[in-house]
């Protein structure tokens, strides 16, 4: 018996090849996840993406404001609602040896000092945030030192002039991501090129 293997053979190479099927009149070379999104959604994403990478500084200008606006109103007598409150606390502090009028001036020359410092940055921003921080040890010390004025009588709960007080915890957390931002970057290790 013998055996035969057989080739295949091809069919020949058609001399007018068809073209390959078109695809949609665009195309994408690289994958665009905000390709195919509503207008407003590529909008919302990128003002993300813009307050992603400016958020301390924006955290820094609007405390900054914050302090300037509030610090300048103590310039204008009777102007700032905060302005008595702060006058007695400061007063407490100073057992009464420092005039009324040097305390409200100082505090806002220290208030708009503060916010200068946060908005301009730089080389202000960690004396600004020292200062600030030792600023709200003696805000919050107004909870201890004026009690009847920070807390409603047989309760708990702050008066007006407690919450506006309280309310101040939100600039401080606000200051602690901006100081953890600002003194982490000394230890950093630095990176070098090549």
């Amino acid at each position: 018996m013998s055996s035969s293997t057989v080739e295949p053979t091809l069919p020949p190479p058609d001399r007018d090849p068809e073209p390959p099927p078109r695809e949609a009149h665009f195309t994408r070379t690289r994958h665009d996840p905000a390709a195919g999104r509503r207008p407003w959604s590529r909008l919302a994403a990128d003002l993300a993406g813009l307050v992603d990478a400016h958020a301390l500084a924006l955290l820094r200008a609007t405390v900054g404001i914050v302090f300037v606006g509030f610090g300048v109103l103590k310039l204008f007598p009777s102007a700032s609602p905060a302005e008595q409150l702060a006058v007695d606390a400061a007063t407490k502090m100073t057992l009464g040896l420092v005039p009324e009028t040097v305390l409200l001036l100082s505090l806002a020359a220290l208030e708009t000092a503060i916010g200068i410092g946060l908005i301009v940055g730089r080389r202000l921003l960690r004396p600004a945030l020292v200062v600030f921080f030792l600023h709200m040890g003696g805000v919050f010390s107004t909870l201890v030192l004026l009690p009847d004025a920070m807390w409603q009588p047989h309760s708990p709960a702050p008066t007006m002039e407690g919450q506006y007080v309280v309310k101040n915890v939100v600039l401080v957390a606000v200051c602690l991501v901006v100081a953890a931002n600002e003194w982490g970057r000394r230890s950093r290790p630095r990176r070098t090129a090549g």
